[in-house]
């Protein structure tokens, strides 16, 4: 079975740092973009960064640039979101998702989603 599970969410202060991981299992997602989203209760699932196959190629949404770092290894099936100077607005479910093909920022072009992984931002 193909999927994706992320981890690595959880309680952060502002200011303060998290990384969350995806793995992949069936399927090698090498060949594969990966992305990663997220949605806020209430709000539409938004598009935060992607990843080409070789992970030569990056591009971030404007709320996270600066701040949040995408990365992968192909070796291990995973990728992974660097999350830095966090703000109480980054409270959301994060999704890690994979497409056939670059970039991975429209959610319904999206081929694969993670079940998602709460990461919560508060003092």
């Amino acid at each position: 079975q193909d999927q994706l599970v992320e981890s690595g969410g959880g309680l952060v202060q502002p200011g303060g740092s998290l990384r969350l991981a995806c793995a992949a299992s069936g399927r090698t997602f090498s060949t594969y973009a990966m992305g990663w989203f997220r949605q806020a209760p209430g709000k539409k699932r938004e598009f935060l960064a992607t990843i080409n196959w070789s992970g030569g190629t990056a591009a971030y949404a404007d709320s996270v640039k600066g701040r949040f770092t995408i990365s992968r290894d192909n070796v291990k099936n995973t990728v992974s979101l660097q999350m830095n100077s966090l703000k109480p607005e980054d409270t959301a479910v994060y999704y890690c998702a994979a497409r056939s093909q670059y970039p991975t920022v429209m959610p319904s072009m999206i081929d694969y989603w993670g079940q998602g992984t709460q990461v919560t931002v508060s003092s």
